[in-house]
């Protein structure tokens, strides 16, 4: 059978700051600059869900897009959907809200959700001109 992927975009605002609490205040404002405002600030993020798999010679599909697009959903965007990073997800408890940190917490709700396809890679996109991919390693 031939491997496909395929990839599902979704879309979510929310607030977050950069800050390590094992840096100092000096250190945190010269590493993280403007993202760590004290009350925090927030973005548009996109994010770009790719499986791979064979394609079902029944369907025609690698996956039902409209069932990942549920799976993000109740495990991702309900979640994070106008949420502050640092204080309101429990996933991200302790975790420092990068788009780095966020791309890899994401794949972990999902690399397991996903019956007969792999999950090949998580894009996040924090602005029109960032993003980060991670792929599981």
């Amino acid at each position: 059978m031939p491997i496909a992927r395929v990839t599902r975009r979704v879309h979510f605002s929310a607030g977050h700051r950069l800050h390590n609490p094992d840096l100092s205040d000096e250190t945190n404002r010269d590493t993280y600059g403007l993202c760590n405002n004290p009350t925090g600030h927030g973005h548009n993020y996109d994010v770009e869900v790719t499986v791979e798999g064979e394609v079902d010679p029944e369907t025609g599909y690698v996956m039902d897009l409209k069932r990942l697009k549920l799976l993000l959903e109740t495990k991702v965007l309900s979640d994070v959907d106008h949420a502050n990073l640092n204080v309101d997800v429990d996933w991200l408890a302790g975790v420092i809200p990068t788009t780095e940190n966020l791309a890899v917490a994401i794949w972990r709700r999902l690399e397991n959700g996903l019956p007969g396809v792999n999950l090949f890679a998580v894009r996040l996109w924090e602005t029109d001109r960032n993003s980060v991919e991670y792929r599981g390693q």
